[in-house]
């Protein structure tokens, strides 16, 4: 495909994406750096064998997951012209992801309520790294929740419908990688101990 074809929307819209998948793919350098550091880290002797993730991490994943689906179902009421639907979807969207943040802070003071510190004197290298990757993640879920609410915003302004849907469709993709980041930290945290 020739990517100088087709009108000025067209092209805008390509190099929109093309911005965002750049941006994705930086986001994805930063996750793997950091989790290829855990994994040299983990042979250090002064490494928690023993730590658990709390309960709550899991609880987040579910709110997360639905949060993905809430925001196919929104995409998919606008397009058939129901935006009452499409409305409740995406408030639902933000009310899960804002549930989601609970559940992390949730998740942080019950590590710390077992005794393990993320920073400090008390802390261990394994908790400061849960720490610095779930922050990170949470920084990168911070944007993905002002992006909700741009396309909450939008959506009430009715500037998406079946044909321009261009706007949604960028939210909805950082949206669901965050998604989906969520789920590879989840499952290296508790698969790789």
């Amino acid at each position: 495909m020739d990517l100088t074809q087709g009108s000025n929307e067209k092209k805008h819209g390509r190099a929109k994406k093309m911005m965002l998948w750049f941006g994705i793919i930086s986001m994805l350098m930063t996750f793997a750096g950091l989790t290829s550091a855990y994994v040299v880290s983990k042979n250090r002797p002064d490494w928690l064998t023993d730590f658990e993730l709390p309960i709550s991490f899991l609880w987040s994943t579910l709110v997360i997951i639905a949060s993905s689906f809430t925001l196919m179902l929104s995409k998919k009421m606008i397009k058939s012209g129901s935006r009452r639907n499409a409305s409740a979807f995406l408030i639902g969207t933000l009310i899960l992801a804002i549930l989601f943040v609970v559940f992390q802070f949730h998740s942080f003071s019950e590590i710390i309520s077992e005794g393990y510190y993320f920073t400090g004197s008390e802390s261990s290298i394994t908790t400061s790294f849960i720490y610095v990757l779930v922050l990170t993640h949470l920084a990168h879920l911070a944007i993905g929740i002002i992006v909700l609410l741009v396309l909450i915003y939008n959506h009430f302004k009715q500037r998406y419908n079946a044909g321009q849907m261009l706007g949604f469709e960028l939210g909805a993709t950082f949206w669901h990688f965050v998604d989906l980041l969520w789920l590879y930290l989840i499952f290296f945290l508790y698969f790789f101990k």
